[in-house]
């Protein structure tokens, strides 16, 4: 349980360097930090695979290569709104972001099914590890998995240095064409600017702590005996609505422009109801809820689709309220208090894994918190106003 957690936990950890990302992001546009990623997370994978007897120096290699993995995740959580507002006109950008942002948590759902329809369980394999057979049957299948992940990552890298150009030819809008504000001031923007304190906060708080529950769904669904594969496939259809749910938003944001506000308090209400009542089942013996595999996919599912729906939204929302701050800053600096908080839940779970129960109760109460927060948050929409007034 500890290591699991550790190994969820270096994906925050890698946030810390993530204001140099930010900053090159700025500076050099896509294409180079693009390159940079994609060849940090060749490094990650590649170390992973690198064949040793020694275990304990393979147990450090594969922390090592999921470090590297998590310094690549600021540009990949960060840079959705800064290609939307580079390669599309403001009718498309809401719908750019949430395809941007949405597919990289859909290739997280992937590997909620691919670790577990691979590789057996553990709970259901322990009397055959006795056999040195069994042993060295399921080390060959979680190697199998590492070395496709390195060659899709060697691929993405290959495509990524022979085509990705850093902006069109002719800027879609006159947001995409005017000046930002240099990288300093944005930051005195950002950390002056108590609407979008309040929103970060909105945003950061429930998502990092919806983060760091599902990286261990299968610990904590174990003590209600759910299995691996059960856990596997309520985190997979949780993010793959989200995904369908989130563009669908997204689109919907930018046909009737102006309501990302309205949108998130929907969202949040079904995420503060459904997280309540996963919390509640699981505690069955004291709520007397019906306890079945129906309910605990229903209130997973629903929590899944409610918050990872909202990212794009945010993310629009963010870049609204503080422009002309750079999109790469301003997401950069929401999605690191994200990744803080997911990372101080990691923390206390590596001490306190053998009682999960207070991880429940952290999402209704992050979602409720969130919700008021949403509800005190005054909208505007400058970019907005600047695409459609000096365009006309």
């Amino acid at each position: 349980s500890w290591d699991i957690a550790l190994l969820v936990l270096w994906g925050p950890i890698g946030f810390l360097p993530c204001f140099a990302f930010m900053w090159l992001l700025d500076k050099r546009g896509l294409r180079v930090t693009v390159l940079l990623t994609s060849f940090l997370m060749v490094l990650g994978t590649g170390l992973r695979c690198i064949p040793v007897s020694d275990l304990m120096l393979k147990r450090r290699l594969i922390h090592g290569g999921q470090l590297l993995n998590g310094l690549a995740g600021p540009t990949v959580m960060n840079a959705a709104p800064f290609l939307s507002t580079t390669w599309f006109s403001a009718d498309e950008r809401a719908t750019a972001t949430a395809i941007a942002s949405m597919l990289s948590y859909l290739g997280g759902a992937c590997a909620f099914l691919v670790g577990p329809l691979v590789v057996p369980a553990p709970n259901g394999t322990s009397p055959l590890l006795a056999s040195e057979t069994s042993r060295t049957h399921i080390k060959d299948l979680i190697e199998t998995v590492l070395y496709a992940e390195f060659g899709v990552v060697c691929l993405l890298f290959s495509a990524t240095l022979a085509y990705f150009p850093p902006r069109p030819p002719l800027p879609p809008s006159v947001a995409a064409a005017s000046q930002r504000l240099s990288y300093r001031r944005s930051f005195c923007r950002l950390l002056s600017n108590m609407r979008f304190l309040m929103i970060a906060l909105a945003y950061a708080i429930p998502l990092g702590v919806f983060a760091g529950w599902s990286g261990v769904l299968d610990l904590i669904l174990t003590p209600v005996h759910v299995s691996q594969v059960d856990a596997g496939w309520i985190g997979f259809w949780s993010i793959v609505g989200g995904c369908v749910v989130g563009i669908a938003m997204a689109r919907f944001a930018d046909f009737i422009r102006g309501m990302l506000k309205l949108i998130l308090l929907l969202l949040f209400s079904g995420a503060t109801l459904s997280s309540t009542w996963f919390t509640l089942t699981c505690l069955n013996s004291i709520t007397h809820l019906p306890l079945t595999t129906v309910t605990l996919y229903a209130s997973c599912i629903l929590l899944g689709v409610f918050l990872n729906s909202s990212i794009p939204i945010f993310f629009e929302l963010f870049v609204e309220t503080v422009y002309p701050v750079p999109e790469g800053i301003t997401c950069g600096v929401v999605t690191f208090l994200s990744n803080m908080f997911m990372g101080v839940l990691l923390f206390f779970l590596t001490f306190y894994h053998t009682e999960l129960s207070w991880f429940n109760w952290c999402l209704p109460g992050s979602c409720l918190l969130s919700l008021l927060l949403i509800l005190c948050f005054r909208e505007s929409y400058d970019r907005l106003y600047l695409d459609v007034v000096v365009s006309v």
